[in-house]
């Protein structure tokens, strides 16, 4: 599996947030190409940006910060937050973005989702977060009917390369990976999955790496290597 280091932006500055709430918010670094060249450094193959502030207002905020760290590193980055029309999806991919995770409108308007696979086919990824077993939207702050099956069916059959799950219950909480709740997801996935949400011990990607052969394509890691429980070298060189 790939391991795979997230960068949240808000406000210009590099963030974690606790389960998802806005208001709680701990900066942990004023320059975030500067964090995306450091997780480079220490073998990241691939480095996840989420505009929050986009997430939240439904369109892009960061655009100067985002492209300043994309622009700082050699390896792919993908980018979400925010990207709700093609246009968005367009200039990100003629910034350097190498994958494209959609979320709110992925669910709301599957046009866009159609348009948006047939247009850029291997770059379109879509964030199924979930809160208390529902899938949450905007910005994690409501969530939908459907239930995972029926997403899972339709974001396959419009072409959706990859999908991250993120536990936002665990969020930022620093408890540990739900195993159990990322294998049952995995197993009704036909789309390869990026597990997020709660990672906080090597132990915890230990857990991981016994479900890889059900499809798990990579995990994300945030604040575990922010706050040092997880050595990124480490679980890079040890995982990928």
């Amino acid at each position: 599996m790939i391991i795979i280091p997230a960068i949240d932006i808000k406000d210009g500055k590099c963030v974690r947030l606790f389960k998802g709430e806005e208001e709680k918010v701990t900066v942990f670094s004023d320059h975030p190409s500067e964090v995306a060249k450091e997780w480079e450094d220490a073998g990241a193959k691939w480095i996840h940006i989420v505009d929050l502030d986009g997430a939240f207002s439904g369109k892009p905020k960061n655009y100067n910060v985002i492209k300043s760290i994309v622009d700082s590193v050699n390896c792919p980055v993908q980018v979400g937050g925010g990207i709700r029309n093609i246009d968005t999806v367009r200039e990100y991919v003629k910034m350097g973005f190498k994958r494209i995770i959609l979320g709110t409108t992925a669910f709301s308007d599957q046009d866009f989702l159609r348009n948006a696979c047939s247009e850029f086919p291997q770059e379109i990824a879509v964030g199924i977060d979930t809160k208390n077993g529902k899938i949450a939207v905007k910005g994690w702050t409501e969530v939908i009917d459907q239930t995972t099956q029926e997403v899972m069916r339709n974001l396959h059959e419009v072409g959706v390369s990859v999908v991250l799950n993120t536990n936002i219950d665990r969020d930022g909480t620093m408890e540990g990976i739900n195993i159990d709740g990322a294998r049952q997801f995995i197993e009704e996935s036909p789309i390869p999955v990026i597990a997020s949400g709660g990672i906080a011990t090597m132990e915890d990607l230990e857990k991981l790496a016994s479900i890889e052969h059900l499809g798990l394509y990579g995990a994300i890691l945030g604040k575990s290597i922010y706050t040092g429980s997880i050595n990124l070298k480490e679980a890079i060189q040890r995982y990928s």
